[in-house]
């Protein structure tokens, strides 16, 4: 938007007032028009011009030394200090002005507030902005504004798992984003260098998000996913809830992609992306940017997958950003996290491939096996990412009894993982629970255990009675060959 010359407002006057647009006949309404001002600098910016009637007709105004001071004085009312630039532009043959206030998009700064009061914009018409939506402007100006940023004074590191803090730092120093010595520093030391404490010890809300366990201060970190008969939600035939950090939520998320959706090919090795009828990646990614640039603010709020005989959908809570349009998001752009510091751990060890090139993953993933292009849909309180495919590739039997879900010659990641703890040993299951970092038995059972006995990569000593007090697991020869191809 540019305001140089009459022709330029002129240009501006044919659009008519709208959402970046406002016309004031004279600096008698300045407060009316501030608080335009104000709603402006809320939204993507735009002008205020004085000595304009609301039908466009340019009629000017006098302007003396006091009218400018009158105009600073009141910008200066606007919190925080904003960027305005201000025209004086001159009406031919008269002694006439008129007078823009031009403010362009400044999002990191939102809200703003013009004598301690925030305005939105929303068509033509200016109105005081709801609390809510000021809290949420609030929370994604980030710093020390933002959720993930703020200390919970009850969260200590005894409630953060160190085996998966490790394995994060593991995954780090392998990858060459971490330097090699961060394995020998003590946990306390590798949150501050995370960003996920102060100084004090004292532990940040992205803290918990990421390894904390026993999350009842934290209903949020929640994954709800479903399997439904058909294409429609009148009838599931899978219903799962998992509660935990994200890492423990990716894991789940992916266990129950390769329970749902059909496998094909052979094994080269331990597992391989393109098994699925959705490319491993696509999904994995699509699960990634859920939980990374969720809105966590809401005890309430949650990731959903749901499958359907014909797409997969992905749901959080959250927008894309104000500025951020479909287009530019399917091209090459910028990251702008909306929890930069969850963000930049899960890119550190390693999850979290690399910045701004999610999206675009997804799509090649998609068209690399011949499916239509990812959908994404935003309503401004949540995002959507929709996978479509041919329903008879879907998996055939989703009614499968729970216990042993996988009967494709496929390894998962999850099973990888049973496979290596267990190695050349014989192991109980709370002692693989163990080697793994895992406390939820029955999570461990239904998405790790089970199914590397259901592929015949493990065996129980006592298979004809699987509570036998004494009952432990080891590696079948498929097992160990597998593994030695790994």
């Amino acid at each position: 938007m540019k305001i140089g010359n009459l022709e330029d407002i002129k240009n501006l006057i044919v659009q008519n007032e709208n959402e970046q647009i406002e016309f004031k006949e004279t600096t008698g309404q300045l407060e009316r028009g501030m608080e335009t001002l104000c709603a402006l600098l809320n939204g993507a910016g735009g002008a205020v011009l004085f000595g304009v009637t609301d039908k466009g007709k340019v009629i000017g105004q006098d302007l003396s030394d006091k009218t400018k001071r009158d105009i600073v004085e009141a910008i200066r009312r606007i919190e925080p200090l904003p960027a305005i630039k201000i025209s004086y532009t001159t009406i031919p043959d008269t002694n006439r002005y008129v007078i823009g206030l031009h403010a362009d998009a400044q999002l990191s700064a939102r809200p703003f507030t013009y004598k301690g009061r925030a305005y939105h914009r929303m068509e033509s018409v200016t109105s005081v902005m709801s609390q809510e939506k000021y809290n949420l402007l609030l929370l994604q100006r980030g710093g020390k504004y933002g959720w993930e940023t703020i200390i919970n004074e009850n969260l200590k590191i005894e409630n953060l798992d160190s085996n998966i803090i490790r394995g994060a730092v593991r995954m780090g120093v392998e990858s060459g984003r971490l330097p090699e010595t961060t394995i020998l520093e003590e946990i306390p030391i590798i949150l501050g260098k995370f960003d996920l404490s102060f100084g004090d010890g004292k532990l940040k809300n992205a803290a918990a998000v990421l390894f904390g366990k026993n999350l009842s201060d934290y209903p949020q970190c929640l994954l709800r996913m479903a399997r439904f008969k058909g294409t429609n939600k009148d009838e599931f035939v899978d219903n799962l809830r998992v509660h935990g950090n994200i890492f423990e939520l990716l894991d789940a998320a992916m266990a129950f992609f390769f329970k749902h959706l059909s496998l094909s090919g052979k094994v080269e090795k331990l597992y391989r992306e393109e098994e699925l009828t959705i490319p491993y990646k696509a999904l994995r990614e699509s699960c990634i940017n859920s939980f990374s640039h969720r809105l966590y603010h809401k005890p309430g709020s949650s990731v959903s997958i749901a499958i359907y005989d014909d797409r997969v959908e992905v749901t959080n809570s959250g927008t894309f950003p104000e500025d951020m349009t479909l287009e530019r998001l399917l091209g090459p752009h910028d990251s702008e996290p909306q929890n930069p510091i969850i963000a930049n751990v899960l890119y550190k060890s390693k999850v979290l491939e690399s910045w701004g090139r999610g999206i675009g993953l997804m799509v090649s993933e998609c068209r690399r096996v011949g499916l239509p292009d990812p959908e994404f849909h935003s309503d401004g309180a949540f995002v959507q990412v929709v996978f479509r495919y041919v329903r008879d590739t879907v998996g055939q039997n989703p009614t499968a009894t729970p216990q042993l879900p996988y009967s494709s010659p496929t390894v998962i990641p999850q099973v990888e993982k049973v496979l290596v703890a267990i190695g050349d040993n014989t192991y109980s299951a709370k002692e693989i629970m163990k080697l793994m970092g895992l406390k939820d038995k029955s999570n461990f059972l239904e998405n790790y255990l089970y199914p590397a006995i259901g592929l015949k990569l493990v065996e129980s000593l006592y298979p004809e009675q699987p509570k036998h007090p004494k009952q432990k697991y080891h590696l079948t020869e498929k097992g160990k060959a597998l593994l030695k191809r790994s």
